[in-house]
């Protein structure tokens, strides 16, 4: 099997890993495990750490291991940007549009639907990230019926609106900050920035500064996740046969796919579902709106409006509704909108449950959604440039499989 394959294969099992993890979270949230779920959630262990002290299993997924998804997001930004599918101006240009759109359009629909109220004012970025793995993961379950360009598109906006993810996260969900902490952080990712400027072509400095950096935001009071992204824009890029990036990359990309983001999921996913109403109620709801029709509105609308102003081009090899299928996909908010529903609510388990509900409800109708739209649609007529994008992504059997 090819490398190009072994890649999509990848995709697909780490796609249904996060799926079988969240499903799984859900199974024992609603039956008479729910207790013994929680409690293992809330245990207490490892060493006192710096604001949160003795930390739970829950918080060292969710301020730690994250940390680690966060430095593969930044790495994956950082090769796209300057070596990628967003190097150039032309190419950034349609994915920024739809991933900005993508984010406005889904708070305000959040604001409206709970009427601006005060108490879930904070909750308005939940449904403005995509979720990568799992958007990805559905387009990998449709094999050969995927346009590669749709793909290349789908990712390129969902990068982007991870970044704005994080912006969100640092700005808005960060408060009491320990300015000697902030001091120790700067000065770190400093030294990691001069390595990098004097030649540091090994990854073990990176490596332990991205620790030291993590262990200072979490005292600093921004939250601990957003160390890997700024880890992350310090390690060089090089070469492509002598690259510390793309080999850090491919070191914690399984680890990242098959076990942090399929544990995430089985400790965020656990939300206890009561009564079908309670997804009526103004706070589900509001996140269900902003991901199921928000993200469609925003990322097709502002797709649409580019082309048509001329402020950018239809992606080569796609049509109308291979790109509102791929907009659909990107209501899938799953990890991104878990996250931040957390933080948003951080005194109010109550509604962080309901974040959790809203954000799993408007997540699956999403993905049956896009997966319908893209799974019926018969494949457009493969020309000679198509296939040499499939191929790249797909394997050489498989494009003749779609070519025929």
């Amino acid at each position: 099997m090819s490398g190009t394959q072994d890649h999509q294969r990848e995709e697909r099992l780490a796609g249904l890993a996060l799926i079988a993890a969240a499903a799984i979270a859900l199974l024992l949230a609603n039956s008479s495990l729910y207790d013994a779920y929680h409690g293992l959630l809330d245990t207490k262990l490892g060493p006192v750490m710096p604001r949160f002290g003795q930390m739970s299993v829950h918080y060292w997924v969710a301020d730690g291991l994250m940390a680690i998804f966060f430095l593969l997001v930044g790495l994956e930004v950082k090769r796209e940007w300057y070596d990628g599918r967003l190097s150039t101006p032309a190419e950034r240009r349609l994915p920024i549009i739809a991933a900005a759109a993508g984010m406005a359009v889904p708070a305000f629909i959040y604001l409206a639907v709970t009427d601006f109220d005060s108490d879930f004012l904070r909750g308005w970025a939940i449904p403005s990230a995509t979720d990568i793995a799992f958007a990805v993961g559905v387009l990998a379950l449709l094999g050969t019926r995927a346009n590669p360009a749709i793909k290349l598109l789908l990712v390129a906006i969902a990068i982007i609106d991870d970044v704005g993810a994080v912006l969100i996260i640092a700005l808005v969900y960060t408060s009491d900050l320990d300015l000697t902490a902030i001091g120790a952080a700067s000065a770190i990712l400093a030294g990691m920035a001069g390595m990098n400027k004097f030649g540091v072509r090994s990854l073990s400095p990176y490596v332990i500064g991205f620790a030291l950096l993590w262990f200072s935001m979490l005292a600093s009071g921004i939250h601990a996740t957003i160390a890997g992204v700024l880890a992350a824009l310090t390690i060089p890029l090089g070469r492509e046969g002598h690259s510390p990036l793309r080999r850090l990359e491919h070191a914690i990309h399984p680890w990242v796919m098959f076990g942090i983001m399929p544990l995430f999921g089985l400790a965020s996913a656990g939300v206890h579902i009561g009564a079908l109403d309670e997804v009526a109620k103004p706070l589900p709801l509001a996140i269900v709106a902003g991901l199921f029709l928000g993200k469609q509105l925003g990322v097709f609308g502002a797709i649409w409006l580019a082309v048509r102003a001329g402020l950018a081009t239809r992606p080569e090899h796609t049509r109308w509704i291979e790109l509102y299928g791929a907009s659909v996909l990107c209501g899938i908010g799953f990890t991104m909108s878990l996250f931040i529903g957390a933080l948003a609510f951080p005194a109010s388990p109550l509604d962080v449950e309901a974040a959790k509900l809203g954000t799993l409800v408007g997540s699956i109708l999403s993905a049956l959604l896009g997966f319908a739209v893209l799974r019926f649609v018969a494949p457009g007529p493969a020309d000679a440039e198509e296939v040499s994008e499939a191929a790249e992504i797909f394997g050489a059997d498989q494009v003749e499989e779609r070519r025929e």
